[in-house]
C-alpha cells in the first residue's frame, strides 16, 4: 500500500506541475498581450484564458483521481479517466489554436493597425495615441507598412514624433517629417512585421505548451 501511495503521489505531483505550467504560460502570455489589447482581437486573449482554466482543472481533478485510486473507488477512478481524456483533447485544441493564431496574427494585426491610425489624436492623450507611440518607439518603426501610412492622417507631411529617433542632447522643439528632412532619424520600417512577429512568437508558446503537456500526460 505504501508503494501504491508513493506512485499515486508522484502522479498527482506530475499533473499538478503540468497544471501550474499551463497556468504560468497562459498568465504570462496574457499579461504580454494585455499591454497591446487595443491592437489585438479577442481571440488573442481567449487562448491564454483557456490554458489557465485547463491548468486549474488539472490541479483540481488530480486530487480526486488519486483519492479514488487510493480508496479503490471505481466511480472516482472512472470519472478521473474520462476527465483526463477530455483534458487531453482540450490541451491539443488549445495547442493547435495557438499555432493557428500565429499564422493569422499578421492579418489580424494589420487590420487593427490600419483602422486605428484614424484614431490617433494629437490634442489629447487617448489610449490609442499612447499605444501607437509606444509601439513605434519599442519596435523602431513607423506606420503599418511604412511611414507613408500616416499621409492620410497628416497630409501636411507631419509624422508622430515617435516615428523618429530624437537625437541625443536635442534641446527645444523637435519635428518628425515624411520628407527628406527627417530621413536620418525617421524609422524606415513599418510596424506590422516587427509587432506581429513579437505577438506571433508568444502565440507559439501557447501552442507548444498545449501540445507538449498533452503528450507528457499520455
Amino acid at each position: 500500500k505504501y508503494i501504491l501511495q508513493s506512485i499515486l503521489n508522484s502522479i498527482k505531483s506530475l499533473y499538478q506541475i503540468t497544471g501550474i505550467i499551463l497556468i504560468a504560460v497562459g498568465a504570462g502570455v496574457g499579461a504580454v498581450y494585455t499591454g497591446y489589447e487595443l491592437f489585438l482581437a479577442g481571440k488573442f486573449f481567449s487562448i491564454p484564458t483557456f490554458l489557465i482554466v485547463i491548468g486549474a482543472f488539472i490541479i483540481v481533478i488530480s486530487f480526486f483521481g488519486c483519492w479514488g485510486a487510493l480508496k479503490e473507488n471505481y466511480c472516482l477512478v472512472l470519472s478521473f479517466s474520462i476527465m483526463l481524456a477530455i483534458i487531453f483533447i482540450l490541451e491539443l485544441a488549445a495547442g493547435i489554436s495557438g499555432y493557428v493564431l500565429r499564422s493569422d496574427a499578421s492579418d489580424l494585426i494589420n487590420k487593427s493597425l490600419l483602422a486605428s491610425i484614424s484614431e490617433y489624436n494629437t490634442d489629447t492623450q487617448s489610449p490609442v495615441t499612447s499605444l501607437w507611440d509606444n509601439v513605434q518607439r519599442d519596435f523602431d518603426c513607423c506606420g503599418v507598412s511604412s511611414f507613408s501610412d500616416w499621409d492620410k492622417k497628416f497630409p501636411t507631411g507631419d509624422l508622430p514624433i515617435s516615428c523618429c529617433t530624437v537625437p541625443v542632447g536635442a534641446v527645444g522643439s523637435f519635428n518628425c517629417w515624411s520628407n527628406v528632412t527627417s530621413v536620418d532619424v525617421r524609422h524606415p520600417d513599418g510596424c506590422l512585421d516587427g509587432f506581429s512577429n513579437y505577438i506571433a512568437a508568444h502565440a507559439v508558446s501557447l501552442g507548444a505548451a498545449g501540445v507538449v503537456i498533452a503528450i507528457l500526460q499520455v
